[in-house]
């Protein structure tokens, strides 16, 4: 199984004046936040809420702030979260995905959405 990337436009809801960012992002299935890049946080005029503690790949426990609210928009749907803010790229995380209904195919490294709703996304509650 290879990487699997989305194209996605982020804007910070409270500040509609500030451009949004195209980023590509990581889709990562085993991760359920969204991380961005200190410089997009920046570039979106984030606010940092807090300092969360969080577990890395590796095993190890960092202090990262944690900066919202984002808009996050992937073709036609959107949902809105907040973001861990460390790395080099941004991350797209299974709880967006989920909000989104969107759905990631390994064999050809996509995010697509989920073929039970293509024109809408749909959740169960």
């Amino acid at each position: 199984m290879g990487t699997a990337y989305a194209d996605i436009e982020l804007s910070n809801p409270r500040r509609s004046e500030v451009p949004t960012v195209r980023v590509r992002a990581l889709a990562d299935t085993g991760s359920l936040m969204m991380c961005l890049p200190e410089a997009v946080a920046r570039d979106l005029q984030l606010e940092v809420e807090s300092v969360r503690s969080v577990t890395v790949a590796d095993g190890r426990r960092i202090d990262v702030p944690y900066a919202g609210p984002i808009r996050v928009r992937f073709g036609e749907r959107t949902c809105f979260v907040g973001a861990f803010v460390m790395g080099d790229q941004a991350l797209l995380g299974a709880i967006p995905m989920e909000d989104m209904d969107l759905v990631v195919s390994p064999s050809r490294r996509t995010v697509t959405p989920h073929p039970s709703g293509p024109d809408s996304p749909r959740a169960r509650l």
